[in-house]
């Protein structure tokens, strides 16, 4: 049976109260696409329900924005959280790839070129 979003009951507790307060992360934020997985750690038995969430979903890679919508919660609310995680090592990140400045398409080129002349 799938879950439809009617049968979604909204969390009681406010964002503000999950992140006790905390606004930011004290540092730059984790980009939405920037992918996070839990590491082998033991679970702190005095972790949020929200932390353990998180890392109960992070077992492979996942998107920041990704972990925000399992959660239900803001993406801005999860980057507070995952950054709490990072800061412990429960969590490991690998971030985004930056796009390139300049596309150089000689080296396609000449891979598309070989291959058409093996076709």
């Amino acid at each position: 049976m799938t879950e439809c979003p009617e049968d979604r009951t909204p969390s009681a507790v406010r964002p503000y109260v999950i992140t006790r307060g905390r606004a930011g992360t004290g540092g730059e934020p984790l980009a939405w696409e920037t992918l996070v997985m839990a590491t082998d750690a033991a679970f702190p038995p005095s972790l949020q329900p929200e932390h353990h969430q998180i890392l109960t979903h992070c077992q492979g890679l996942l998107s920041v924005a990704e972990v925000a919508a399992h959660l239900g919660h803001p993406p801005s609310v999860v980057q507070v959280l995952l950054a709490d995680l990072v800061e412990w090592g429960l969590v490991v990140t690998r971030p985004p790839i930056p796009q390139a400045e300049h596309t150089d398409v000689t080296m396609l080129r000449k891979v598309l070129h070989g291959l058409e002349r093996r076709l």
